[in-house]
């Protein structure tokens, strides 16, 4: 890691930062020298070891339990972080969950818990850093959405529109908040190689991604790493940096 791209004296907040991408992104921004904020709603467990494994390598992190998509839980959780570190530098919206259902069977229930955490939940954190990062002048946020906000997806009605309204989001705040320094941008995931993709037909999915593979956690990691430490990326806002192999190209 070179001092160029370095986050040292930073705190970065990872939203969901126990299991899978949020793991990865946790392990890469504490790589890059930030004290990292591991948030998590249920897997304490999980969490845990994410701190255990980053402290281990001298680095800095610890865990926080949010549900993100309640208000008075995402206050509480910026409150700590600014009252434990001092400073919030970098907030990463990656908490996500799936209700996968075709339209007409959605629930609406279903519909809703999708809506609430994927995006209301980065409606409300990124409200929530937007005072402490304009009184400091400085501030990167980074919202992870996905491909399927791009380019819908069949049985997934409510996580496609979650996150397109990601990428809404991200442009307008990206426009609220450039005067002052911060800037706003969403990474958008293809496929991915994790648990949930595991049972997928693979071969059917890979005719789709010129690349010809699925890609890595690791690889997301790096995108955000890149939109938050690197110097280079400090005029970029606005943007949606896609992860995917070549699987949608605008």
């Amino acid at each position: 890691m070179t001092s160029s791209a370095s986050l040292t004296g930073q705190t970065a907040l990872v939203t969901g930062g126990g299991r899978g991408i949020g793991r990865a992104i946790a392990f890469a921004l504490a790589a890059s020298g930030a004290e990292v904020v591991v948030n998590y709603s249920s897997s304490a467990e999980a969490a845990e070891e994410v701190v255990r494994l980053i402290t281990e390598k001298g680095e800095k992190a610890y865990a926080v339990q949010a549900n993100v998509s309640i208000e008075d839980e995402v206050d509480g959780l910026i409150k700590t972080v600014l009252e434990r570190s001092g400073r919030l530098d970098v907030l990463v919206n990656n908490a996500g969950i799936t209700r996968d259902g075709l339209l007409m069977r959605m629930k609406t229930s279903d519909w809703q818990a999708v809506i609430n955490l994927n995006l209301t939940g980065v409606f409300l954190c990124s409200r929530a850093v937007a005072r402490p990062m304009l009184k400091q002048k400085s501030g990167r946020i980074i919202n992870i959405t996905s491909v399927v906000g791009l380019m819908g997806n069949a049985g997934q009605a409510n996580y496609a529109a979650a996150k397109a309204g990601v990428v809404g989001l991200t442009k307008s705040t990206a426009k609220e908040l450039a005067s002052r320094g911060i800037t706003v941008n969403a990474v958008a995931p293809g496929f991915i190689a994790t648990d949930m993709t595991k049972d997928l037909d693979a071969d059917a999915i890979l005719r789709d991604i010129p690349l010809g593979t699925f890609g890595t956690q690791e690889q997301v990691a790096g995108a955000v790493r890149f939109l938050a430490a690197d110097p280079a990326a400090a005029y970029i806002t606005g943007q949606v940096l896609q992860v995917d192999g070549g699987m949608v190209m605008a």
